[in-house]
């Protein structure tokens, strides 16, 4: 008994010794592979470019001038004062055209509406533009605008609801839903208002019916259920002569950097310090905004200053110590804002204001429409590092022009009216119509065109 139990003793002894090595070199190599470097096994992930099948283009337009006040046993009423002419064309032909209804307006027309069917996986490109000339005793000037694209946001700067003024926001539905929009007044007083705007339909309010008691007033327009075209309409009256119309482009949404092509100052007697004014609003932060501006066809900065603004409080600048000429204005901030210009080109009747609101950058091909009207020019502004050539021909052919746009300037060439045309830039570029004579003024910004898709990555 006692030789087998020292042999199971020893055994056991053997079996606990062994046991420790094994559990000592175990910790040792786990105390080794934790320090030394473990393999690296990396794979890309799948990936793939698409382009989205495009849809139609569509674009809708601002239809008749309404006037205010002719019935003075109902003074909000609006009547049509002027049916514009309308301008338009696309890479595929014409585009079809349909109607908005306008039950809001007496003797109104119907608001056009223009669509670029989509043909197999191409979109055409397609443009347009109206114009009204308005010589009536209540009302007189020239106002144009492009036709443009319904968004969910856009917001409108400029306008006033000072005495005389005779402003109405246009929201237009081109949808077979209603929209229920939303205008929120940025001011000294903050107001607002909802409204349901009907499928396939126009609805406009006096700016004064939401923004009361604020002398530079800015406008959010916020839709949902269906995207809204909102555009500001413009008149003014002082000393019962008619002083001026616009139709004014909403602004999509804010930016850190904006350039508006096509500020025109102009010499004038009399007190010249709201001939030409630069409206800005931080929406939701404070923010410094460096301003610039370039004369056409110069390579360094006429003006440079900066202005502070206070969040969601509209600030406006005066512009007028500036040449007679025709200037792009540069915007540089370190929060997002939104920024127009208004000018005019005298005091008293026979003469005309016009808002110019900032140009979208453009680096791919696009078509344009300029309506009829007085002589036309078109502005491109290159805030790029680099020299941009632009190629520019009617929309059924020819010859391009070719402009060379050196970087950090702005160059010009006149452009026909009633006419549509393809603009195809090598870079960056910023473009507007200026269209200017005695008592007649209009600046339209060349927007990217609808219906174009840019490539997507996919991950699997």
């Amino acid at each position: 008994m006692t030789g087998h139990r020292a042999f199971r003793v020893a055994a056991t002894g053997a079996r606990v010794a062994t046991g420790v090595v094994v559990a000592a070199a175990c910790v040792l190599g786990v105390a080794t592979a934790v320090h030394a470097p473990w393999p690296t096994v990396t794979q890309e992930p799948a990936q793939e470019q698409v382009t989205p099948l495009p849809g139609d283009s569509v674009l809708v337009c601002a239809g008749d001038f309404r006037a205010l006040g002719r019935n003075s046993a109902s003074p909000s009423e609006m009547r049509a004062a002027a049916t514009p002419e309308l301008t338009t064309g696309g890479t595929s032909g014409e585009p079809s055209q349909a109607g908005l209804a306008v039950p809001d307006l007496v003797d109104g027309n119907e608001v056009p509406v223009l669509t670029g069917a989509v043909d197999g996986r191409t979109a055409p490109l397609i443009a347009g533009a109206e114009s009204s000339t308005l010589a009536a005793e209540d009302l007189a000037g020239f106002a144009a605008a492009p036709c443009g694209v319904p968004r969910l946001e856009s917001w409108v700067v400029g306008g006033t609801v000072g005495t005389g003024a005779e402003d109405v926001v246009l929201l237009a539905n081109a949808s077979d839903v209603p929209a229920t929009v939303t205008l929120a007044v940025y001011g000294t007083a903050r107001g607002g208002r909802t409204v349901i705007v009907p499928a396939r339909t126009q609805t406009a309010l006096p700016l004064t019916s939401i923004a009361a008691g604020n002398d530079v007033p800015v406008v959010k327009v916020s839709a949902v259920g269906a995207p809204v075209r909102a555009v500001l309409q413009s008149a003014l009256v002082q000393v019962l002569d008619p002083v001026g119309a616009d139709q004014q482009e909403a602004v999509p949404g804010p930016q850190q950097h904006v350039v508006l092509p096509g500020v025109q100052t102009f010499a004038a007697e009399g007190d010249q310090g709201d001939m030409t004014v630069l409206r800005l609003l931080a929406p939701g932060a404070d923010a410094v905004a460096d301003v610039r501006v370039i004369a056409e066809g110069g390579g360094s900065d006429v003006d440079e200053f900066t202005v502070p603004l206070t969040a969601d409080e509209p600030a406006q600048v005066s512009l007028s110590d500036l040449e007679p000429g025709t200037y792009t204005v540069e915007i540089v901030a370190d929060a997002p804002v939104v920024a127009g210009v208004r000018q005019q080109d005298g005091f008293g009747a026979g003469s005309d204001f016009a808002w110019v609101t900032p140009a979208p950058q453009i680096d791919a091909e696009v078509a344009f429409a300029v309506p009829s009207g007085p002589s036309a020019r078109l502005l491109l502004a290159n805030t790029s590092d680099e020299e941009t050539t632009v190629a520019l021909t009617t929309i059924d052919g020819g010859a391009p022009d070719e402009i060379v746009v050196p970087a950090g300037e702005t160059r010009g060439v006149d452009v026909a009216g009633d006419a549509t045309y393809l603009l195809r830039p090598s870079g960056e570029v910023h473009a507007a119509v200026a269209m200017t004579a005695a008592g007649a003024l209009a600046v339209l910004p060349v927007p990217p065109s609808p219906g174009v898709e840019a490539s997507i990555t996919v991950y699997p």
